[in-house]
């Protein structure tokens, strides 16, 4: 996580984040809590992220999420859409698009963030959803950032609006 708080540091005007995946560390302890059937308030446990947020926000840096998701959705990704309120409320755009709709777009291999149009912070995850070994890198090759920004543009273009979005 440093890398990425050390990469949003630098940030100045955007940071946008591309999710693909239909599952992500199933052993997440609120997912699990989640599927226990316990109700726990998002906002209080995500604080740091929601602090992370705001304090880019203020300095002028907006936030974009999309996720691709499979139809009908995961567990995971029914959990997901329930805690996405500490997203919005931390000040972040969050768009979903169903992967049925993503057929015709080229896009990279992996989950990224990419800051100000210019940095890419690539995220590695093995099959069952942990975090790989690295979790992450980051490059400003000009091929990726190109890649990654015109893939996240067309899939926000397509993708439902969170407030809109019942999966």
């Amino acid at each position: 996580m440093n890398t990425f708080i050390e990469t949003l540091a630098q940030a100045q005007r955007s940071a946008v984040h591309l999710e693909m995946r239909d599952s992500y560390m199933l052993d997440d302890p609120g997912f699990l809590a989640w599927q226990r059937g316990e109700q726990e308030d998002p906002l209080e446990r995500w604080q740091p992220w929601v602090d992370l947020v705001q304090t880019a926000i203020a300095r002028g840096v907006t936030f974009r999420r999309t996720r691709i998701v499979s139809e009908p959705v995961s567990d995971y990704i029914r959990w997901e859409h329930e805690v996405t309120a500490m997203n919005v409320a931390a000040g972040e755009r969050v768009r979903w698009l169903p992967r049925r709709r993503a057929t015709d777009l080229a896009l990279p291999g992996n989950d990224f963030w990419l800051f100000d149009d210019s940095v890419v912070l690539i995220n590695h995850f093995a099959g069952n959803g942990q975090w790989s070994d690295p979790d992450m890198e980051v490059t400003s090759d000009p091929a990726v950032v190109k890649l990654c920004a015109s893939a996240f543009e067309a899939v926000w273009e397509r993708a439902v609006p969170h407030e809109e979005y019942r999966p």
